[in-house]
């Protein structure tokens, strides 16, 4: 059925991944209990939070970008998914295959909620400049 190379790599692969998530989810956490830390030392301090660290830039570029970069990411994804599976099943019918399916169909949505917020940025952008001159008199 399977090459004993085959699963030994598959195993390898998966394993990497899970390490590689474990490792993110400590890093964040690590961090985020540093930075509450720091934030109870300025309090005991006198500090007012607010003036610890400054506010976070706004993300730069339109948001459009970002959702047809991730639906495009998705895409790629889900193809690398759907060769990985096709090889190892032969006729798409393992679980993996319908999770292939399932990244495709969110992809899909990411790259058409782009395209869509590409089309009316525009006339929201107009609207937000008119409501701050109103609301400015």
């Amino acid at each position: 059925m399977y090459d004993y190379d085959e699963v030994i790599i598959l195993s390898i692969v998966f394993a990497s991944a899970i390490a590689l998530a474990i490792i993110i989810g400590l890093v964040v956490y690590f961090a985020k209990r540093l930075e509450h830390k720091e934030i109870l030392a300025a309090i005991e301090k006198g500090i007012p939070p607010s003036k610890l660290r400054p506010p976070e830039p706004k993300s730069i570029g339109p948001a459009w970008v970002k959702y047809i970069t991730q639906g495009i990411i998705v895409l790629a994804v889900a193809a690398a998914f759907a060769l990985c599976f096709e090889r190892f099943s032969g006729h798409g019918r393992c679980p993996g295959f319908f999770v292939a399916v399932i990244l495709c169909g969110v992809g899909i949505a990411l790259i058409v909620r782009g395209l869509l917020y590409r089309k009316y940025q525009p006339k929201i952008q107009s609207l937000h400049k008119s409501n701050n001159a109103e609301n400015s008199i």
